[in-house]
């Protein structure tokens, strides 16, 4: 009974932290000490600036090269295309309507990484997990979007162009400070500890930040409309997609950070960029919000149940 609870009390350090502090955000936004203007801004500057600061130094500092292994971070890529296809295969058969199907494929296999999934990782690991996860994280992020732009612009009726992917992804301030930070680390170059201490303070801003403008941002009100496909977009997010990764890379022999990393990762809910990229382009982007809505509150239950299990059976 006493290792149970400590595995149960290990389980809601991870996710109770980012629980409050997103209930800090909707408290926050309903007493308007801040608004949407705020949410806005710092949406942005995470976005732009201190998420990349924070993928730059992480991935900068580790130890990348040639005999660094990214066995997992390949065998993530494999498995997330893989669940897109048997997603898009297994939509088809409950939704008609492709646009819809298109939005819901994207809010089930679109995890927020770089903010709750990295959160959740920290928590449990603490800053050493940046070895594992910085890497994960900006090989997973690069696929994240090619298969949005792909699968969005099919089906609302835009035919996305090769150039036109390229150009999209050559903008992203993420995927530009992934690839900044592995031809720093690959190349053993090294930046001044003075741009490095700089970039850190924006790093530190980061997880908190993010996490106060998605608490402020959750709109219950959505939630009146569309409730059946966002239902199956979130079963899909926060059970089929982390179990078919976690059950993948155990019978791979991945255990400990490691399988940590790749469940958690997996666990964390819908990125809020996808309701950016859905409004963007036309969509039913009050789907898409519905689906961030359901998944970023029900993820904080499915992480701890899921952490409770695989720490239960000494595998995280």
């Amino acid at each position: 009974m006493d290792n149970f609870l400590d595995v149960l009390v290990f389980s809601f350090s991870i996710t109770m932290p980012i629980f409050l502090i997103l209930a800090l955000g909707v408290l926050l936004h309903r007493i308007r000490l801040i608004n949407d203007n705020f949410v806005d801004i710092a949406s942005k500057l995470v976005f732009n600036v201190t998420l990349p600061a924070l993928l730059f130094i992480s991935i900068s500092k580790s130890n990348i090269n040639q005999d660094t292994d990214l066995s997992l971070v390949i065998f993530a890529m494999l498995a997330v295309t893989i669940t897109y296809i048997a997603l898009e295969l297994f939509m088809s058969f409950w939704i008609a309507d492709k646009a819809e199907r298109a939005v819901l494929v994207q809010g089930a296999f679109r995890s927020n990484m770089g903010i709750i999934g990295l959160a959740y990782c920290v928590n449990a690991y603490g800053n050493e997990v940046f070895s594992v996860a910085a890497v994960y994280l900006g090989g997973v992020t690069i696929l994240f979007n090619v298969l949005s732009v792909i699968g969005l612009s099919r089906a609302l009726g835009k035919n996305p162009s090769l150039m036109g992917i390229i150009k999209g992804i050559a903008k992203n301030p993420l995927i530009i400070a992934i690839v900044a930070a592995f031809i720093s680390s690959l190349s053993g170059l090294t930046l001044p500890s003075t741009l490095y201490k700089t970039g850190s303070y924006f790093a530190q801003m980061t997880l908190p930040l993010a996490l106060l403008c998605a608490g402020a941002s959750l709109s219950f009100k959505s939630l009146k409309n569309g409730m059946f496909g966002a239902i199956l977009a979130s079963v899909g997010k926060l059970i089929f997609i982390p179990f078919a990764l976690t059950f993948g890379g155990y019978l791979l022999g991945y255990r400990g950070m490691e399988l940590g990393v790749l469940f958690l990762m997996s666990s964390a809910p819908t990125a809020s960029a996808s309701y950016i990229m859905v409004r963007a382009m036309k969509g039913n982007s009050t789907l898409a919000a519905n689906i961030i809505v359901i998944t970023t509150i029900a993820s904080l239950i499915s992480t701890s149940i899921g952490v409770t299990l695989l720490r239960s059976f000494n595998l995280i």
